[in-house]
């Protein structure tokens, strides 16, 4: 058997591939499943920033002395303190029962009340935190600026409360994805300025201390829709990824192995072996698999497994770090092919 040890936010996996945050890892008999099908590491299913807030929001209505000020900062403390209880337990049952990383995720939007749960996270023993940023910047009055400020600010809180490694999972809807990644993306203690208020005519540059994500997941598949024309109305689409869609990750995990010090983590269209090959030659630290488990069950992580081992086996690599990030842009002859050239050959015909 090949060595597939891998290293992602600090953590030893034994091998890259990670189970995502789904309703398969939401009870701890679905998360011994998957350890035991051989997943290097699990994301539990995501806690909404809303639920939390709804615990805090229950307690206080209930209470008589909600309008004191004392009695009602106990009671936001108090609420905060138990959040969802069921997680905390999942958390803590999980890191008792399986030897695999824990990573628990929280679905969050703003840095509001909900992040001095993420402590609990921490000391109900998860080993990391995931937190998926499923932002639609659908709203026109929101500029760019507004749009990445926003997830900054979230990881900023975050990491007040939290020393454990911290995940950003994102969609690809950023404007300047390159620069936006490379902000959040590494660490800056000193050099070049960075700029406070994130970027925009509002912000000032200053050299600051800031600690990057410890990973990029990309990238969230967002909610989908379709519309049927004879009924006219508005239904739900297929819920499951296609090895199809691996390309927008491949791009990006692809462009930015190499210039951002936080690892990748890639989502979104990995189903088979040969999905999770490309992805590491593109420079992915680890594979995150979710929709291929429903279509084929927990046995096809034993499956990609064997494809990849198989695969290093018949191109004489010992481990993945052999040739992680071969394929990666900065590494490559020719970058120009990752970016406009290949469009223009695919549009005109040069060859």
């Amino acid at each position: 058997m090949k060595n597939l040890a891998s290293e992602y936010m600090g953590l030893e996996l034994k091998n890259p591939l990670v189970v995502a945050s789904c309703g398969l890892t939401k009870t701890l008999h679905g998360v011994q499943q998957a350890a035991e099908a051989g997943a290097g590491a699990i994301v539990l299913k995501s806690l909404f920033e809303e639920q939390i807030s709804a615990d805090i929001d229950e307690l206080t209505h209930q209470s008589q002395h909600s309008g004191h000020t004392e009695a009602y900062d106990y009671l936001q403390g108090f609420g905060q303190a138990l959040g969802p209880k069921d997680y905390l337990d999942l958390v803590s049952d999980a890191k008792a029962t399986v030897s695999v990383p824990i990573i628990a995720s929280i679905n969050c939007v703003t840095a509001d009340r909900w992040t001095d749960y993420a402590a609990k996270l921490e000391e109900a023993g998860a080993d990391a935190l995931e937190l998926n940023m499923s932002f639609l910047p659908n709203d026109p009055s929101i500029s760019s600026v507004d749009v990445e400020e926003r997830y900054f600010n979230i990881l900023s809180a975050v990491r007040d409360k939290v020393k454990i490694p911290i995940a950003i999972k994102i969609g690809p809807y950023i404007s300047s994805f390159s620069h936006f990644a490379e902000k959040i993306g590494n660490d800056r203690l000193a050099g070049p300025p960075f700029t406070v208020g994130w970027c925009g005519p509002g912000g000032t540059e200053k050299n600051i201390a800031w600690k990057a994500a410890d990973a990029l997941v990309l990238f969230n598949r967002f909610y989908r829709f379709d519309i049927d024309v004879e009924k006219r109305h508005i239904f739900g689409g297929n819920p499951y990824s296609t090895s199809e869609e691996l390309h927008v990750s491949l791009r990006w995990i692809s462009l930015l192995s190499g210039r951002v010090t936080c690892n990748l983590a890639a989502t979104t269209g990995v189903h088979d072996g040969r999905d999770m090959i490309k992805q590491l030659l593109a420079g992915a630290s680890v594979v995150q698999v979710c929709s291929t488990l429903y279509r084929n069950g927990l046995g096809q992580i034993g499956l990609i497994l064997d494809q990849l081992e198989e695969w290093m086996d018949t191109h004489g690599f010992d481990n993945p770090a052999d040739f992680r990030g071969q394929l990666s842009q900065i590494n490559s002859q020719e970058p120009e092919a990752y970016e406009r050239l290949q469009y223009i050959k695919a549009l005109v015909g040069i060859e």
